[in-house]
């Protein structure tokens, strides 16, 4: 849902919010294990400042095996050696 909250942040307008939701088929919770995660991957690509949100967000899909389409690829890019799959958007 941290994904989800981002999107929501925006700037969007609420007919993009409408159509992510047809789109956007699956929500994951942000769990224990997706903290641990979270914290391997900070640790890993340098503990960069403003950058735990997109751990956040990589760390759940790297533990449910997901995709992430981002506007944004080169904020992720990162962890695709850590099991991110990144689909630019």
């Amino acid at each position: 849902m941290i994904a989800w909250a981002e999107f929501l942040c925006g700037p969007v307008e609420p007919h993009h919010v409408g159509l992510a939701e047809r789109i956007v088929s699956r929500h994951f919770s942000f769990e224990e294990g997706d903290a641990m995660l979270t914290a391997q991957l900070f640790n890993q690509s340098g503990r960069r400042r403003g950058s735990l949100a997109d751990c956040m967000i990589a760390g759940t899909e790297v533990r449910h095996k997901a995709s992430l389409a981002t506007e944004n690829p080169s904020d992720f890019r990162r962890f695709e050696t850590m099991g991110l799959t990144v689909v630019a958007c």
